[in-house]
């Protein structure tokens, strides 16, 4: 009796710590990234390992759905004067991960940071949409004039230089996100370090070691915290994409967002539906250093360029997930109709060598000239350097000696971001807002953060400023009149356009392709 009492007791004890480890087990999400984020400062930040991580710390006053629709944050409503100039927003009940109160305040401050020179956001033209932006960031203004004000705790007001119909879902990008004024103020640039970093977001920083792995933590003080199911985010560092689906296929990860093109055949027949593809606003492209020779000679970019097969890059060195890119605008924007692509997008591979050799000639480079050697630097991945052996391969029929460069990720842009020594350097832009003018921008010449170019042509400055004032139905034709000057001057060598390739484990849950390729973990768990 005494001893069926006790396996009794053992039992109902066993069910209570079971139940209590089920309560308390955390939901964890292992997410691959591919690479190291340079900075966690969103009034710094420029790429898409940055918008990743930042995203889960801090909202806006927009955000997305996990669909990728810029829906309501921190503001529940607003309303647009009939000039379309002026934002009113209203400011919900939110609070940062120590408690305060999110104020319409924190904003003013947060979008004054963004602009003020001092800062030296490298991101900041992107918002030269408010009032007196551009002469707040070039110093011709002071940060008090710029159209951002707080009408009380709850009311926020902004103010536009010229009506953009793209504006609300510009504060979406992370650099529309908020700061918490007092830890800035506290710590200066240390706001960011674990310890210091208040968000109001979904998630908190717990820890960042470098090269090796970033902890996000649920924030219970996160206005929806009640609907976020995964507890822990930890962000594992791999640029290296075969190690990456080595993990992924070991259930390390949960997902990635890129494979090693060389293997999409063994993926596919693999991994089968865990392998998600989609179309990706976003051009994937090269730059050349237009501020040295000879790559200041537009003849001789246009050479190059005519030579690259980009149909065999999408096909075998990318396996398909991309589609070849002729224009620098991806086509599917709305807004926008058709693309401006380069002249002799349709004449025969041999034509194209002919009229590249005798540009080539005419530059005194080739037979009888001068030797063309070339350094292309790219950051860590087997895919960038696939596609780099390729281009000096289609090169070396002009006679062109080619070099190589890699750096990790972060080296790699902050040097092109710094305007380091480079002659010809890979990149790649994803929209920020499906918009024309956010692909575009980043040919303007007072553009020195995301121009890694130094492409400068007055009259493409000109029509880019022009097409910020036209009425919506003659915006398009400017900007279109503006990229076919870019797509002649080919200081950017668009080479493909996007295909989003994730990595995506069947025990997540509520993963959404979309044509951003944001992916929310607020939105999202774990089975």
């Amino acid at each position: 009796m005494r001893a069926s009492g006790l396996v009794r007791m053992a039992a109902t004890l066993g069910m209570l710590l079971a139940t209590t480890a089920l309560a308390t087990a955390q939901m964890v999400y292992h997410r691959g990234a591919a690479g190291d984020p340079e900075t966690l400062d969103p009034q710094k930040t420029s790429t898409v390992v940055e918008s990743d991580l930042l995203l889960e710390m801090y909202e806006g006053l927009v955000t997305y759905d996990a669909k990728a629709n810029v829906v309501p944050g921190v503001a529940e409503r607003w309303s647009v004067s009939d000039d379309g100039l002026v934002y009113t927003f209203r400011l919900r009940d939110a609070k940062w991960s120590n408690g305060d109160a999110v104020k319409a305040g924190d904003f003013v401050f947060s979008f004054r940071r963004l602009m003020n020179p001092e800062t030296g956001a490298k991101y900041a033209n992107i918002l030269y949409t408010l009032k007196n932006g551009e002469a707040v960031n070039k110093g011709k203004a002071k940060v008090e004039d710029l159209g951002v004000k707080a009408i009380d705790d709850k009311t926020l007001e902004i103010t536009l230089e010229t009506p953009a119909p793209y504006f609300i879902a510009q504060l979406a990008h992370q650099t529309g996100l908020p700061v918490h004024p007092g830890s800035v103020e506290k710590h200066g640039k240390d706001f960011v370090k674990a310890g210091n970093s208040v968000s109001n977001g979904p998630y908190m920083l717990e820890q960042f070691t470098p090269n090796d792995k970033i902890t996000l933590v649920k924030n219970p003080n996160y206005r929806d915290a009640a609907n976020v199911k995964i507890d822990k985010q930890i962000f594992y560092s791999m640029e290296d994409r075969a190690a990456a689906l080595r993990r992924f296929q070991a259930g390390e990860i949960h997902s990635y967002g890129d494979v090693p093109t060389d293997q999409i055949k063994f993926i596919r027949e693999t991994l089968k539906d865990q392998f998600r593809t989609a179309p990706y606003l976003g051009t994937y492209y090269f730059v050349f250093n237009t501020t040295k020779k000879p790559f200041d000679d537009v003849r001789v970019r246009q050479a190059l360029s005519m030579v690259i097969d980009r149909e065999f890059l999408a096909e075998q060195i990318w396996g398909g997930t991309m589609v070849p890119a002729y224009s620098f605008v991806p086509p599917g924007i709305g807004s926008y109709a058709n693309p401006a692509t380069v002249s002799w997008k349709d004449a025969s591979p041999i034509d194209r060598e002919d009229k590249a050799k005798a540009l080539l000639k005419e530059a005194g480079y080739g037979p009888g000239g001068k030797k063309l050697t070339i350094e292309i630097r790219y950051n860590t991945s087997e895919n960038h350097k696939n596609t780099s052996v390729a281009l000096a391969d289609m090169w070396k029929g002009l006679g062109v000696e080619t070099k190589f460069v890699n750096t990790d990720l972060k080296t790699h842009y902050a040097l092109l971001r710094d305007k380091g020594d480079f002659d010809v350097a890979r990149a790649g832009w994803i929209a920020d807002y499906p918009d024309a003018q956010n692909f575009l921008f980043l040919g303007m010449s007072d553009n020195k953060g995301l121009n890694y170019a130094s492409y400068a042509n007055p009259d493409f400055d000109r029509l880019m400023a022009q097409a910020s004032k036209d009425a919506p139905d003659k915006r398009a034709a400017t900007m279109r009149q503006a990229e076919e000057l870019f797509v002649r001057d080919q200081a950017f060598l668009q080479l493909m356009f996007y295909g989003s390739k994730n990595l995506i484990s069947p025990k997540l849950q509520g993963w959404e392709a979309n044509t951003l390729d944001r992916h929310l973990a607020r939105y999202m768990s774990i089975k």
